[in-house]
């Protein structure tokens, strides 16, 4: 994809940009997510994305460059280039999400657990 050396007006820009982000975050589900994305995004944009949010997921967790690389199918530059930026307020906003769901889900499946045995 390429972006075109013209600017844009910046007070357009501006409006641009905000309705492009309000229109993200009236989405509802996962699913509406993936409609819009799948129809404003190419392919490979949606899959370097992705990869993009997934290594900053496992370097979080931990996890080694060499593991991210292979599992991942993704070069070294690219999980630096993540890794420079997991100290930025949008990485941290994201990754926190992604804890608070799987906090939530851990809790889900013990209350689960906690009335089966019960009704058991």
């Amino acid at each position: 994809m390429q972006i075109s050396d013209r600017k844009l007006n910046a007070i357009l820009e501006q409006q641009v940009f905000s309705v492009f982000y309000q229109t993200l975050a009236d989405l509802r589900t996962p699913h509406e997510v993936k409609v819009v994305l799948s129809d404003l995004l190419t392919e490979t944009e949606r899959v370097a994305l992705a990869k993009r949010f997934a290594i900053a997921t496992f370097l979080e967790k931990g996890r080694s460059y060499e593991n991210i690389r292979e599992m991942l199918k993704v070069s070294s530059a690219t999980v630096a280039a993540v890794a420079l930026r997991m100290g930025n307020p949008g990485v941290q906003l994201a990754l926190t999400k992604v804890k608070a769901e799987e906090w939530a889900d851990q809790w889900a499946k013990r209350i689960r657990r906690l009335f089966q045995s019960f009704s058991s």
